[in-house]
């Protein structure tokens, strides 16, 4: 069996979930996840990359997943704009809105524009520092501060400060106290 093969075999038998709740994040449907996810792989797998483990599959899958997720959201909003053209729609309102802390947070970063989205992902549940974000995603590093920055201060707004924050420890002066010398 090629080493490709049994890398893929890994792959899906060990991180599949994990993969599918990472693009959960970006998408806020389960169904879509699931489609992003299994796009990525075929799109990791499809041609000879060069992946030699594991650890290296799954980064390259994680990065096509967020590259992918954009992608779709480009040709969507075009599709979007043209909408009007072909038929009058209205979105349906989703019946689980507004219901537990979860489901606020997903709505709100749903409110999101694509590239904000993808911004906080990859800093929050990634933990990739600015530089990082902005390679992954092929944009200047002070182009991410700002999506980061508009995103922070819209979900700010929309779920609260107790979701931004860390919760606060006592504070205990540790400075030391001033004496005075004599001449």
């Amino acid at each position: 069996m090629a080493h490709w093969h049994t890398l893929l075999e890994q792959l899906v038998a060990t991180r599949r979930g994990a993969l599918v709740g990472y693009a959960y994040v970006f998408t806020g449907d389960i169904a879509e996840a699931e489609d992003l996810t299994h796009d990525a792989i075929m799109r990791a797998f499809g041609t000879p990359r060069g992946l030699t483990d594991l650890a290296h599959a799954e980064g390259y899958v994680r990065k096509a997943i967020a590259t992918q997720f954009l992608n779709r959201r480009r040709s969507h909003s075009r599709f979007v704009a043209r909408m009007h053209l072909f038929a009058d729609h209205a979105a349906p309102r989703d019946p689980q809105a507004d219901v537990g802390a979860g489901d606020a947070v997903r709505t709100a970063l749903l409110t999101l524009t694509p590239r904000e989205r993808a911004c906080v992902v990859l800093r929050h549940m990634e933990q990739m520092r600015v530089a990082e974000i902005a390679q992954t995603l092929g944009l200047a590093e002070g182009t991410v501060k700002r999506y980061l920055s508009d995103a922070v201060a819209r979900l700010t707004a929309q779920l609260g400060e107790e979701f931004g924050t860390e919760p606060e420890h006592d504070a205990v002066d540790v400075a030391p106290a001033r004496t005075r010398r004599s001449r």
